[in-house]
């Protein structure tokens, strides 16, 4: 199931819903995958066309995996990847993976800027297979080629036995993913090409201490695409316990949720532009909300119901309940009262989609996510039958859509340190790596109904790395009327697409 960021981080620590579905057999866990017939190193190795913009571009696709050694020279892993290249090594070349962390690189790589694409729900739940999967004519591979990135573990690689430590972490991964874009730069002779990193939810986490890690291997970035971002879990509500996070995680949450009230038309005579609406409550939640919040027990009682009337009619909720609550509505509590009358939970995932509840008298978070339960089953599906029959890799194990079971399996949890600090917060690697490299340009893009990564908070983030105004000017945002997968929405992948393609043409001086 797709458990991106903090859905993971909030089952572990306040003992939420997260069931990770064992991949395989125990004793399957560890075996290295075979190598199918194809290409010089076992790699399946293919030739496509796809059409983008009413040309046809002709491209290679490379599925396989690439080994990761310690510094003894001893394979510590088997990293899966496939590549999509047109010819020519100076050609940008853009490195994609998804997050968790935990999570395969099924969903970007199947949903998002790849050459192709599997038909899933917009908002609405999909039915059960046969599934289509097509070309994509939003992919991004008429500007970059694309490499997509199973995290070690996942997909069809393989973490060698008892070396999971040397993974499961935040700088860990950093150093892996690291080794692997020097080992593709090297096996594949693209050091002289244009760099972009495109890393979705943690994903994000791991971009941001990757492109400094790069920089101190010598590895200057052209740009970095962060989609649903979270770089400070302090801004998070304590990563599952509202009290640690302080007022700040309501404020930062806030648009968000009056943005899927708007949706489900809870709002009373809102606006027909939700972002000409969402202007209005930034407004408010860094106005008089926060000083609201701020002033706790202090607050006067006319104040109290000034700000507890603007808090019902941004949320949707009655009056009461937000009194009841002293002005901090969680967002768990949020998906569950929103739509409470009719029996109906909204999604953490994607706030436009919607399960019925089976406990409607609960106050607590959902037992699963809508979103997941709507596109699980269509992704999962065209992974196994994309890679096997079209690509032709087809070894005899599972591909391992995440790995939540194997990382917090014994032991071997993940380790949400950075540099020997909690909570993470990679934000000052990000404001490191565009100090070093000036040049180096990032796009922000945010769901307006995503509650893993509120882009309020990804907005405080980026607007607080304390970098001078030139390089501030590096960062672009976009927003998108969709959720954490902002590619759910077909509108808003045709211009995702569109911005992105800008965007990098701007990064390379086009």
């Amino acid at each position: 199931m797709k458990r991106t960021l903090c859905v993971l981080l909030l089952a572990v620590v306040a003992g939420g819903p997260l069931v990770a579905r064992s991949a395989e057999p125990a004793a399957a866990a560890t075996a290295a995958p075979a190598a199918p017939a194809g290409g010089e190193t076992g790699d399946a190795v293919t030739q496509h066309t796809v059409t983008i913009d009413g040309r046809p571009i002709a491209y290679t696709a490379r599925a396989g995996t690439l080994a990761l050694k310690d510094g003894n020279n001893v394979e510590t892993a088997r990293v899966f990847y496939t590549a999509y290249t047109t010819g020519g090594t100076d050609r940008p070349i853009t490195f994609i993976y998804n997050g968790g962390p935990g999570s395969s690189t099924m969903w970007l790589r199947m949903g998002s800027i790849g050459p192709v694409r599997v038909a899933a729900p917009n908002g609405t739940p999909s039915a059960p297979a046969p599934y289509r999967i097509a070309d994509n004519p939003y992919s991004l591979l008429d500007k970059s080629d694309l490499v997509f990135i199973d995290m070690p573990d996942s997909g069809f690689g393989r973490i060698a036995p008892g070396k999971e430590k040397a993974f499961f972490g935040v700088d860990q991964d950093a150093a892996a993913f690291g080794q692997f874009i020097s080992n593709y730069l090297t096996r594949f002779d693209r050091w002289n090409s244009p760099k972009f990193l495109f890393g979705e939810s943690y994903g994000t986490t791991r971009s941001a201490a990757l492109a400094d890690y790069l920089v101190g291997k010598g590895i200057f970035l052209n740009g970095v695409v962060l989609l649903s971002s979270i770089l400070n879990f302090g801004l998070d509500y304590g990563n599952g316990d509202p009290i640690a996070a302080g007022d700040w995680a309501y404020v930062l949450y806030l648009p968000t949720e009056a943005a899927t009230a708007w949706y489900h038309h809870k709002v009373a005579n809102a606006p027909a532009d939700l972002p000409t609406y969402l202007r209005e409550v930034r407004s408010f939640a860094l106005g008089e909300y926060l000083d609201a919040l701020a002033k706790g027990d202090a607050l006067g009682a006319g104040q109290r119901d000034d700000v507890v009337r603007k808090l019902s009619g941004y949320l949707g909720l009655p009056q009461r309940f937000v009194r009841n609550a002293d002005l901090r509505v969680s967002y768990d509590r949020f998906q569950r009262e929103l739509l409470r009358s009719s029996g109906q939970v909204v999604g953490r995932l994607d706030g436009r989609f919607t399960t019925y509840d089976l406990d409607r008298a609960s106050n607590e978070g959902p037992a699963w996510d809508p979103t997941d339960s709507a596109i699980d089953g269509a992704y999962t599906t065209a992974i196994n039958q994309y890679l096997r029959q079209t690509l032709g890799y087809d070894p005899p194990i599972p591909y391992r859509t995440n790995i939540y079971d194997i990382i917090y399996a014994g032991d071997s949890s993940w380790d949400f340190s950075h540099d020997r600090r909690y909570p993470t917060n990679v934000a000052p690697d990000l404001a490191d790596a565009m100090t070093q490299n000036p040049h180096l340009k990032v796009f922000s893009a945010n769901g307006y109904y995503d509650f893993a990564t509120p882009f309020f908070a990804t907005e405080y983030t980026l607007k607080h790395l304390n970098l001078s105004p030139q390089l501030q000017s590096n960062i672009t945002f976009g927003y998108y009327q969709s959720g954490h997968m902002v590619y759910l929405n077909d509108s808003a992948l045709v211009q995702f697409k569109s911005d992105l393609a800008r965007w990098s043409d701007a990064a390379l001086g086009r």
